[in-house]
C-alpha cells in the first residue's frame, strides 16, 4: 500500500465533495434557519468540525494501511467518514430549534436563547458519541446474527432514495447542471472510461457543474463575504459541555435512538466495505467513529460525525489510503480559516450532485449483489421502510410549505386521516415505518431471510424484537407538533406491538400447522 496513488485524487474530490456539501448544509441551518452570529458558526462550529474530521480520516486511513500490510494486498480502500447527514437535520429540528424557540418563549435575548440551542446540541452530540463508542464493543453479537441482506437493504434505501433520489429531482429541476453533469458521471463510472491526460473524473464533474451554474445563475448562492476569512483554531469548550448537562435528560428521546440508529448504519458501512472485499475490524472502527464526535463536542460542534455510506463507489474509482488523509487536511484547511463563506458563494449543491446520485446507484446494487440469490426477497421487503420513510418526508415537507403559504399548520391529526379518505394515501402507516426505520428494516429482512431459510423460530424471536422495539418507541411511535411529525420514547403496547406479536405467533405455530411443499406450482 502506497501513501498515494493516483486514484486517492477522484476519491478525495467524491469524498470532498460528500464533506463539502454537509458543511453547506450546516452554514445554511445555522446561520439562516437558527440565525446564529457567523461569530458561532465559523469560530466555534466548524473548528470543532475539522477535530472530527481529523481524528477519523487519519485512522481510518492508517487502517487502510495495516490491511493492506496484513493482507498483502494494494487495493484496501480506507473507510469514508465525514459529518452525520441524518444528525445534521435532526439535532437542529428537534433539538436546537425546540430549545432555542422555549428559551425565546421565557423571555431570553436571542443571543442567549442561541448559547442554550448551542449547549442542547452539545449534549446531544456528547451523548450520541457515547453509545457509539461503547456500542462499537459490543456490535459483533449483532454482526454475527444478522443476515447480510438485512444489513445491506436499509443502507440501499437509503443511498437509493435519501441521497439518489433527491439529487435526481435537482438534476430535473436544473436539468442543464443536473443532467450534464449525470452523463458525465455515467460514462465515466459505468462505462469504465477515462479521460485524457489523467484529468480525474471528479475534477471535471465539479469544474463543469461549476461552469454551468454561473452561466445559468444558480451561482453564486449568497454574496461573497470576506469579513469571515482569518485563522480560527479549535479550543475546548467544557465549560459550555458542562453547562449543557441537563439537556441531556430532556431530549433523551431524541438522543438514545439517534446513537443506536448511528452505530446500526454504520455497521451497515462496514458490512458494505466487506463485501466490497474490505474485511475491517468492527470494533476499533466503530469506537474511532464515537470518539470522532466526541471529539466535534468537545471542542464546539453539535453535529456527530459517521462512517460513510459509498465505500464500494470510492473503491470503484480508485482510492485507497490517501484520499482519506487529503480529505482530512482539505476540510481541515476550510473549517479554520472561514473559507466556506467564499465556497458557499460560489459553489451550489447542483454541481457536483451527479457523483452522489452515482454512490447511491451503487449502494442499491451491491444489496443485490453481494446477498445470496435466495435472500433477494429479503433485500427488498428490507426496502420497504426506507421507501415509506422517504414518502415521509416528501409528504411532510409538503405539509411544512402548505402550512407556510397557507398561514396555518397542516401538522394534524385530521390532516393525516383526511390523506386516507380523501386521497387513498396511508400517511400513518408511512409516519409509523419512518420512525427507526433504520430498525424495522433490520428485523423485517432478518425475518424474510430466516422464512426463505425455512428457520422459522429465528423469525419468530426477530419479530419478537419488533415487539419489543415498538413497546419501548424505538419503533413507530410518533407524535405530530405543529412543526414536524417527530418519534418519541414512550413505553406501553400499541397497536403495532400487537402485530409484531400476532406475527411472531404465526412462525412459532408454523411447524405444527404446515409441512414443507415440494412441488412449487402448488404455492399460488
Amino acid at each position: 500500500m502506497k501513501l498515494f496513488v493516483k486514484g486517492d485524487v477522484d476519491g478525495v474530490f467524491a469524498l470532498g465533495l460528500d464533506n463539502l456539501l454537509m458543511l453547506i448544509l450546516m452554514s445554511g441551518l445555522c446561520l439562516g434557519l437558527l440565525q446564529f452570529s457567523p461569530e458561532l458558526f465559523y469560530g466555534r462550529v466548524l473548528p470543532a468540525t475539522a477535530v472530527a474530521l481529523i481524528i477519523g480520516n487519519l485512522f481510518y486511513a492508517r487502517e487502510a494501511i495495516r490491511l493492506g500490510k496484513k493482507e498483502g494486498r494494494t487495493d484496501v480502500c480506507a473507510i469514508p467518514y465525514g459529518i452525520n447527514l441524518l444528525t445534521v437535520f435532526v439535532y437542529v429540528f428537534l433539538v436546537m430549534m425546540p430549545a432555542q424557540q422555549k428559551a425565546l418563549g421565557n423571555g431570553l435575548s436571542k443571543e442567549e436563547a442561541d448559547v442554550i440551542a448551542w449547549h442542547a446540541g452539545l449534549i446531544a452530540c456528547l451523548g450520541s458519541g457515547l453509545i457509539e463508542f461503547v456500542g462499537a464493543f459490543f456490535i459483533d453479537l449483532i454482526r454475527r446474527f444478522t443476515p447480510r441482506a438485512a444489513l445491506l437493504s436499509a443502507l440501499a434505501a437509503i443511498g437509493i432514495f435519501f441521497i439518489g433520489m433527491d439529487f435526481v429531482f435537482r438534476s430535473w429541476a436544473f436539468p442543464l447542471v443536473g443532467m450534464t453533469t449525470l452523463a458525465i458521471t455515467m460514462v465515466i463510472y459505468f462505462g469504465r472510461m477515462k479521460f485524457r491526460f489523467g484529468l480525474p473524473a471528479g475534477l471535471v464533474v465539479l469544474v463543469v457543474g461549476t461552469s454551468l451554474s454561473w452561466a445559468t445563475g444558480l451561482a453564486p448562492v449568497t454574496d461573497f463575504d470576506t469579513s469571515q476569512l482569518g485563522l480560527r483554531l479549535p479550543l475546548p469548550v467544557i465549560g459550555d459541555i458542562m453547562q449543557s448537562v441537563p439537556y441531556m435528560f430532556e431530549y433523551l428521546g431524541v438522543i438514545v435512538p439517534m446513537g443506536f440508529i448511528n452505530l446500526v448504519l454504520s455497521l451497515q458501512n462496514l458490512e458494505s466495505a466487506k463485501a466490497a472485499g474490505d474485511d475491517y475490524r468492527a470494533a476499533p472502527a466503530l469506537a474511532f467513529n464515537g470518539l470522532g464526535t466526541f471529539g466535534a463536542a468537545l471542542f464546539g460542534s453539535p453535529f456527530p460525525t459517521t462512517i460513510y455510506i459509498g465505500h464500494p463507489g470510492w473503491k470503484a474509482i480508485g482510492a485507497r489510503a490517501g484520499y482519506s488523509t487529503l480529505n482530512a487536511i482539505i476540510m481541515t484547511l476550510i473549517c479554520i480559516s472561514g473559507a466556506l463563506s467564499l465556497v458557499v458563494a460560489a459553489i451550489p449543491l447542483e454541481a457536483g450532485m451527479s457523483i452522489l446520485i452515482w454512490i447511491g446507484i451503487m449502494m442499491g446494487t451491491q444489496a443485490f449483489n453481494s446477498t445470496p440469490r435466495e435472500h433477494t426477497p429479503a433485500v427488498v421487503v428490507g426496502l420497504m421502510p426506507g421507501i415509506a420513510a422517504f414518502a415521509a418526508l416528501v409528504s411532510k415537507n409538503s405539509l411544512a410549505v402548505a402550512g407556510i403559504v397557507g398561514g396555518a399548520s397542516f401538522f394534524s391529526r385530521e390532516v393525516i386521516d383526511q390523506m386516507a379518505s380523501i386521497r387513498n394515501f396511508y400517511a400513518d402507516g408511512a409516519f409509523a415505518l419512518e420512525q427507526g426505520y433504520v430498525y424495522t428494516s433490520i428485523i423485517l429482512a432478518s425475518t424474510t431471510a430466516a422464512i426463505i431459510d425455512r428457520k422459522f423460530k429465528v423469525a419468530g424471536f426477530w419479530l419478537l424484537a419488533g415487539a419489543t422495539f415498538s413497546a419501548i418507541g424505538f419503533i413507530h411511535t410518533y407524535e405530530i407538533t405543529p412543526f414536524d411529525i417527530i418519534s418519541i420514547l414512550d413505553l406501553g403496547v400499541t397497536k403495532w406491538t400487537l402485530g409484531y406479536l400476532a406475527m411472531a405467533a404465526i412462525m412459532f405455530l408454523v411447524p405444527l400447522v404446515t409441512e414443507v411443499e415440494t412441488d412449487e406450482s402448488k404455492l399460488i
